[in-house]
């Protein structure tokens, strides 16, 4: 059976994927502004659509289109503003 965790009021659905490579989600988020937190690093790479993610260490919003990657620190917050659906693949170290 295929689990899947839902945050925000269901507009965030990600599904976890065993994998021998370690631990990772693929994802898909409805339009909307969301703050995350991490405790361990991730890498996230976007499969289709775009994140708006704000980096908080710089102060700013930076883009990232379908085939780019980012990484989060462990112990980290961070926000993303999703524009239309967009799919994700998280890595988590």
């Amino acid at each position: 059976m295929v689990e899947v965790n839902e945050y925000f009021e269901g507009k965030v659905k990600s599904f976890p994927v065993n994998s021998d490579q370690g631990k990772k989600t693929v994802g898909v988020m409805s339009p909307g502004e969301y703050e995350f937190d991490t405790s361990s690093k991730e890498t996230m790479t976007v499969i289709a659509g775009e994140f708006s993610v704000y980096f908080a260490e710089y102060d700013e919003w930076e883009e990232f289109g379908a085939g780019s990657s980012f990484d989060i620190p462990a112990n980290s917050k961070f926000k993303v503003k999703v524009e239309q659906d967009t799919a994700y693949l998280c890595e988590y170290e």
